[in-house]
């Protein structure tokens, strides 16, 4: 549109906001005149729009946790390495898009962003509904959409970078910690909807039978039941579509300079932004071929040495891009070059990284340590293939950790806010050292245990600990980034801390499904605390310490 209409202005200029279109000018939420006026109705307006994009943003992403443990239940004829790699490519994908994601305010505009990402979704979530169809379907056509549910993943960081521009830096917690925090009930809302929606079908649907039993959140499954598997895909394309029309409708881009000033029409905004996605699709693809183990299609190269290499290959590529983006880049790149980007991604990537980590690969982790009956054979080595009879259902239960991690999410900011980000940070850093320390424990009884089922309780009641911790932690970082950095950097660092801290969505399913298949899960978690241990001392020494430079923030 170019017909203007002033929304508020008078001899103040600094009060003045203008809308033009979709497009707003003057925007600056400091000015309690402005913010008091339209200011928090167009900033709460954009946010209730975002959250539920971004809420199925995380279930496509996300749900392969769950389609996996129905496709192990219904005898996909893959192994359980084989299950876990798929959450590995999609974590990988999603992370890596991140990096692409973190800029495309900045280059396209908010409402063009949110637009186009959200409707990309409908391309993996329509194309695992068709392959699910069918238990002959390849496993290259799995890993392939895994790959682009990854966007998803992605869409976080353009997300969480546009709301921040809304809001004043006094709710900066809040409004990062609501947008992120019922975001992420995208994984709640899946492990919870997808169960019930694979069994409803409709008129003309095929059926596959459980070999095994299942459940949903309302009880057990049992083997032999009629299920839609397909419908875990399809039951998001529904969603998706209404979501997408209203994105376009009724949200904004700020043109301002510290936002996104030259844009261009939506059409070059919406190639800009393909073209940007497509480098991070092409960058995670080649790594994924890289790690992969070799009887998934891959090469089997040490992850700790590709994924560095797939980072720096995907922030390479980008600068190299010709035209405006260049420019535009090198400006936000300047995030690099301070030692605060760096600390707080590590921060940051022991709360979100670990959330979703874990949310990724906890239902098919209680379905194989606790579905089945850890003996040894007549040869001493332990089995792990005989069905456990009085197995807990993994989709019964799984969904409460991750629901227990959004939920706490905002409470985390309102905390933050209240008492400082750095204080709320390190206590639940002790908390989640203590808590992997004891699911490392239980996990090791459970597997050399014929009787799996009786440590499920204290294991279960730790993850929940973890995953409350990761949520409290959230939403106190995001408080942190607001005030050590200013308004033009603390957007892409928001974006690139949760574009390095996705990785968890790669790293702890691949470390849980090696462990598990070396017979040692409990090793995976010595190893999170480990880390976690070395995120105490990090926010100790350059938040809390006298002298900080930022203290407290």
């Amino acid at each position: 549109m170019t017909n203007t209409t002033q929304i508020l202005g008078d001899s103040d200029s600094s009060a003045r906001l203008v809308a033009e279109g979709a497009d707003l000018r003057g925007w600056n939420p400091e000015d309690e005149r402005q913010w008091n006026s339209l200011g928090k109705k167009a900033a709460f307006r954009n946010l209730w729009l975002s959250v539920p994009c971004l809420l199925c943003a995380f279930a496509v992403w996300m749900y392969w946790g769950v389609i996996t443990v129905q496709m192990l239940n219904l005898g996909f004829p893959y192994s359980k390495e084989q299950l876990f790699t798929l959450m590995s490519i999609a974590g990988l994908s999603g992370a890596t898009l991140r990096i692409p994601s973190t800029f495309l305010i900045r280059m396209c505009g908010g409402r063009n962003t949110i637009f186009f990402t959200t409707l990309l979704l409908i391309i993996p979530a329509a194309g695992t509904g068709i392959a699910l169809q069918d238990p002959s379907t390849p496993l290259w056509v799995f890993q392939i959409l895994a790959l682009l549910s990854g966007i998803g993943g992605g869409n976080f960081a353009s997300s969480m970078s546009n709301i921040s521009f809304y809001f004043p830096k006094k709710m900066q917690g809040l409004s990062l910690g609501l947008n992120a925090g019922i975001g992420n009930f995208g994984v709640t809302t899946m492990q919870i909807l997808v169960p019930l929606a694979m069994t409803l079908g409709i008129a003309g649907q095929k059926a596959m039978i459980l070999k095994t039993a299942s459940g949903t959140l309302i009880g057990k499954i049992p083997a032999g039941a009629p299920t839609y598997i397909q419908n875990a895909g399809y039951v998001w394309v529904l969603i998706l579509v209404p979501l997408v029309i209203l994105a376009f409708a009724m949200m904004n881009n700020i043109r301002d300079e510290h936002v996104s000033p030259d844009i261009g029409s939506p059409v070059s905004s919406i190639a800009r932004a393909a073209f940007m996605l497509s480098i991070g699709v092409v960058t995670s693809a080649l790594g994924c071929w890289l790690l992969l183990p070799a009887k998934s299609g891959g090469l089997g190269v040490n992850q700790w040495l590709v994924l560095p290499g797939v980072i720096a290959a995907t922030v390479f590529l980008l600068k190299l891009l010709p035209g405006k983006i260049k420019p535009i880049l090198e400006r936000q790149y300047k995030i690099f070059g301070n030692k605060h980007t760096w600390v707080m991604t590590v921060i940051y990537t022991m709360t979100f990284g670990s959330f979703i980590g874990y949310a990724a690969a906890f239902p098919l982790a209680i379905q194989v340590i606790f579905g089945f009956c850890h003996v040894p054979g007549a040869d001493g080595i332990m089995s792990h293939t005989a069905a456990n009879p009085n197995a807990p259902s993994a989709l019964t239960y799984a969904w409460m950790g991750a629901f227990i991690g959004a939920f706490i999410r905002p409470i985390g900011g309102w905390l933050a806010d209240k008492v400082g980000g750095a204080v709320v940070t390190q206590t639940i850093s002790v908390v989640m050292v203590a808590a992997a320390v004891g699911v490392s424990y239980y996990l090791k009884l459970a597997y050399a245990c014929a009787t799996p089922e009786q440590y499920f309780l204290p294991f279960f009641l730790l993850f929940l600990v973890l995953f409350l911790a990761t949520g409290l932690g959230n939403g106190s970082t995001f408080r942190s980034v607001a005030v050590i950095f200013n308004k033009e950097q603390a957007g892409p660092v928001l974006g690139w801390t949760s574009a390095v801290a996705a990785y968890g969505a790669f790293i702890i399913p691949k470390v849980i499904g090696e462990q598990i298949e070396k017979g040692t899960p409990e090793v995976a978690l010595y190893g999170f605390a480990a880390f976690y241990l070395l995120c105490v001392g990090l926010n100790w020494w350059f938040y809390l310490r006298p002298g900080a430079e930022f203290k407290n923030p």
